[in-house]
Order: C-alpha cells, then sequence, then structure tokens
C-alpha cells in the first residue's frame, strides 16, 4: 500500500480533513468548509468515477425523487431550471455535478477511490486510511458515504444457478435488453413502483413479486413551464417563498406521524379511494391494501404503479419469492413463474452500512462491532471511542416527511462547530462522552415510542436487527437545527 494518494494538486500523505463520498452530504460538507475558508488541507474521495452518490448510481428507468425539487437543493445554490416539481434523476446528478464545479471542488476530489480500512491512532491523533488509490492520514475524518448507498439482494436459494441475467435496480444493467422478455421483479418499494410502469409494455411479461403491500397516493407532478423558470432566475426571491411553502407543509406531517395521528385516517381514506379509482378487480385491491397505519413504511408517491399492475402483460404474486430455478422463480404456495430477467427492487442497508465494518476506533473495534446491529450516533454525527470522526446521514437523521438535503446542512454547521470546538486543544481531538452518547440515544427512543414509523403495525426498514428505530429523526426538523446549532463542551472529551 502506498503511504501516498494522488490528489490533482499532487500526491499527499497527510490532510487536515478527509471526507468520504460526495453524494450531497459530501458536497454539503464541503460546500460548507470550502466557504468557511478550511478547503487548504481538504480533500474528498469518491468510490465512484463522478460526484453525485445514489443519484449517480441508480440509473434505473422511471428513477425520480419523492420530495419536491423545491426542498431538493442546498440552500446556497438554488436551482431555478428544473423540469418538474418532482426532480428525476438526470437532473438531480447534473445538478450536484455542477455544484461540485462551483465550489472548486475538482482539485480537492479523488474519484475511483474506494476506502477499504481506517483506523485510529493514538499516538499521533491521526486517523490512517487505506483506499484503493494509495494511503492518507487525516486529522479528521468525515464520513458521507450516504444510506442508500449499498443495495441489498435477498440471499434466494438456487439464485446462483439461474439461466438468466440477474442485476439490482441500484446497478441497471441497461446493456441487457429487456424487449420481448419475462422479466420476475422482486420487490414492490420506491425504486419498483418507478421502474416497473417503464418496463411494461417492452418486456414481453413482468411478473411482480410483493412480499408486502404499501401505501399508495398519486404523486401530483407537474412540469415547470419555462416562464415559471424565467421568474425564478430574475427574481430568486419567488422560488425560495414556494420552497418556504413547501417546507412547512411537509413539516405539518409529523403532526399526523407522531401527535395527531388520528389524522392518518384522512390519507388512509384517501388512498383507499384512490386504489378503488384505479383498480375495479376487488381482489386485486385486496392484494394491494395494506393491514398497517399508513406512514409506518414510507408513502409511495406514483401514479404509474397501479395502473401498471392492471395490464394484460404484468402479473402480480403476493408473497415472497422463496428460491430460484434455473428458469425462473418460486413464490411462497411453491409456484414456479418464468423468467429471463430477475430485477431486485430490495432497497439498501441503511442499518448495517459496510463503511462501519472497515473504521476501527481508538478502542481497536471497529464501528459495525460498537453498533452490534443498532447503529448510534449523538446527534447522528459523533460516536465515542471514535475521535474526530464524524457522520453524515448518520443514525436517526432520516426522514419519513421531508428533505434530507436540510438535515445534511444542518449537519455540516455542526461539524464546523465541533472542529471549532477541537481547535485550540493540545492533540486537536474531540470525542463525544458515552454517557452523553447513552442519554442521546434514550431520548430519541422515548421520542419514537408511539410514532406511527414504531407503532404503526408494520416492518420496515426503519426498524434495526435489533428492533429499534435507529433511521429516523423523530420529529421537525428544524427542531434538529436548533439543536445542533450549539455544543454543549461538557458532552465530548477535548484534548
Amino acid at each position: 500500500m502506498s503511504t501516498m494518494i494522488d490528489t490533482p494538486r499532487g500526491p499527499v500523505d497527510h490532510v487536515d480533513i478527509l471526507v468520504v463520498g460526495a453524494g450531497f452530504g459530501g458536497i454539503s460538507m464541503a460546500d460548507r468548509l470550502l466557504r468557511e475558508g478550511r478547503g487548504g488541507d481538504l480533500l474528498v474521495v469518491e468510490a465512484g468515477d463522478e460526484v453525485g452518490g445514489t443519484w449517480r448510481d441508480n440509473t434505473y428507468p422511471g428513477c425520480a425523487c419523492d420530495v419536491p425539487t423545491s426542498l431538493y437543493s442546498l440552500s446556497g445554490h438554488a436551482h431555478p431550471d428544473w423540469s418538474h416539481s418532482f426532480g428525476r434523476q438526470g437532473e438531480i446528478q447534473a445538478y450536484l455535478v455542477g455544484v461540485a464545479d462551483r465550489i472548486g471542488l475538482r482539485d480537492r476530489l479523488v474519484t475511483s477511490c474506494e476506502v477499504t480500512g481506517a483506523r485510529w491512532d493514538g499516538d499521533t491523533a491521526r486517523w490512517i486510511v487505506d483506499t484503493s488509490r494509495g494511503q492518507v492520514r487525516a486529522r479528521n475524518l468525515i464520513i458521507a458515504t450516504g444510506a442508500l448507498s449499498a443495495p441489498s439482494v435477498p440471499a434466494l436459494p438456487g439464485l446462483e444457478d439461474f439461466d438468466g441475467e440477474v442485476f439490482h435496480s441500484a446497478r441497471w444493467r441497461h446493456d441487457i435488453p429487456l424487449a420481448g422478455k419475462k422479466v420476475a421483479v422482486v420487490g414492490t418499494g420506491a425504486s419498483a413502483v418507478q421502474f416497473v410502469p417503464e418496463i411494461a409494455g417492452t418486456a414481453d411479461h413482468v411478473t411482480v413479486f410483493q412480499r408486502t403491500p404499501g401505501w399508495i397516493l398519486p404523486r401530483f407532478d407537474r412540469s415547470v413551464s419555462r416562464r415559471r423558470r424565467g421568474l425564478y432566475r430574475r427574481f430568486p426571491f419567488l422560488q425560495q417563498i414556494v420552497r418556504g411553502r413547501v417546507y412547512a407543509g411537509r413539516e405539518l406531517y409529523v403532526l399526523a406521524f407522531t401527535r395527531a395521528r388520528f389524522l392518518l385516517r384522512f390519507f388512509e381514506w384517501f388512498a383507499r379511494f384512490y386504489l378503488l379509482v384505479k383498480v375495479r378487480d376487488r381482489r386485486m385491491r385486496k392484494l394491494l391494501t395494506p393491514d398497517f397505519s399508513i406512514g409506518c413504511k414510507r408513502v409511495l408517491l406514483t401514479s404509474q404503479w397501479l395502473p401498471a399492475l392492471c395490464r394484460r402483460d404484468v402479473t402480480l404474486v403476493s408473497g415472497a419469492a422463496t428460491s430460484v430455478t434455473p428458469d425462473g422463480l418460486v413464490d411462497s404456495g411453491g409456484a414456479e413463474h418464468p423468467a429471463d430477467v430477475i430485477i431486485f427492487g430490495t432497497g439498501f442497508q441503511p442499518t448495517e452500512p459496510p463503511i462501519a465494518r472497515v473504521v476501527t476506533g481508538s478502542d481497536g473495534r471497529t464501528l459495525a462491532d460498537h453498533w452490534d446491529g443498532s447503529p448510534r450516533a449523538h446527534n447522528g454525527v459523533t460516536v465515542s471511542a471514535f475521535p474526530n470522526l464524524f457522520l453524515m446521514f448518520g443514525p436517526n437523521t432520516s426522514l419519513g416527511h421531508s428533505s434530507i438535503v436540510y438535515m445534511l446542512e444542518s449537519q455540516a454547521e455542526h461539524v464546523l462547530t465541533l472542529l471549532d470546538l477541537s481547535r485550540g486543544a493540545d492533540r486537536g481531538t474531540v470525542e463525544v462522552r458515552e454517557e452523553a452518547l447513552d442519554r442521546y440515544s434514550d431520548r430519541m427512543d422515548r421520542e419514537l415510542a408511539g410514532t406511527v414509523w414504531n407503532d404503526g403495525g408494520c416492518s420496515s426498514w426503519y426498524i434495526d436487527s435489533r428492533g429499534r428505530n435507529s433511521t429516523l429523526w423523530p420529529t421537525f426538523t428544524f427542531r434538529y437545527r436548533r439543536q445542533v446549532r450549539s455544543v454543549d463542551p461538557a458532552d465530548f472529551v477535548v484534548s
């Protein structure tokens, strides 16, 4: 392993701040550091060949955001030229590339550079980080690999013997033509409801395996006229007004999800009515009606999913796929369904991120060992026994109602505050106290108790292997921003 890493500015063996990942989280953090004039000793490494994170990787047909574009941009980098009220993958990726170019990230960025290990060296108070492009030491390590970066593929018996093609929606194989093929889709989550309508009609037949139905609401998407875009460019405050209005409306959802759950009955009624209008077959409606409260899983916003399932060349299988044969998949009832291509739309691993298995703290244990299947971090950012390690999109910072970009920008501000706290110390280190982390985690558990995300009667990716909701922030996002704006020095060991 080389003890240097080649960067656009030349080989380096030491940096002050190393950011891992160049999606929304990494770009948000880099943008904040550069605006503070701290970019001189900053390095960002990205495993992919370009910035963008999940919006670079997910190129499946129909890929789009289910958060309005008015909220899905960095506050300091408004984008007046969105073509629709819900951004398409290509546009969001182009936006992130444009932001990276504007802030001067390119000469501090190394792409196609995967972190293979990181360990804290207590003698030098530095992180020793091994990558596929060399080794670098860093005073501060910021992990911004995201929660939706590692695809989850079920270990179905017989999968290795399948004679056809297999891929995950997050690694879409555009080189595999689907025309005339029998396609089996495993999963009915946020990705599947977008790509199934796109491939139906192209494939000879699509068989969709549904383990659990989700609540469906129409995505009230509309194109943004050239006139409106022109007004946004000329009068940026108009777009800010729209952003504020959409933000306030999304925050109101928290009341229904947490404190006034009786309001969810209206959304359930509307979803049932929408299902009745779009699906006339009573048996199929029964298969598509969830038995849990709306909001327990992420609500699926789509106007094409239900019509696609009603096509003659689409079959909905109620129940999980249990095994794979050389010629297809077997459902829970034992019936085999022929397939030439299997596409997994089975989501990601937010509670067991792969990066946690290769980051080793001051006690010689990895982050994954500390978490033991249930991630915890103070403010979602810092973990005891991991000095000068900061997480973006860490535990209990994801959202069930609004834009993660708002949370990421709040976390970037918090990291800056912590960096300031350690700057004047002898060794320049800051580490959250274990008792402060315990208090914070207990508070998260208390605030999430009784919410629809915890007690809505479903099994969701919000809940980790230990039965905790270690994924979601439990209340309003403005409360999070206010909370992380200041730091209590008593919660940290500074040395």
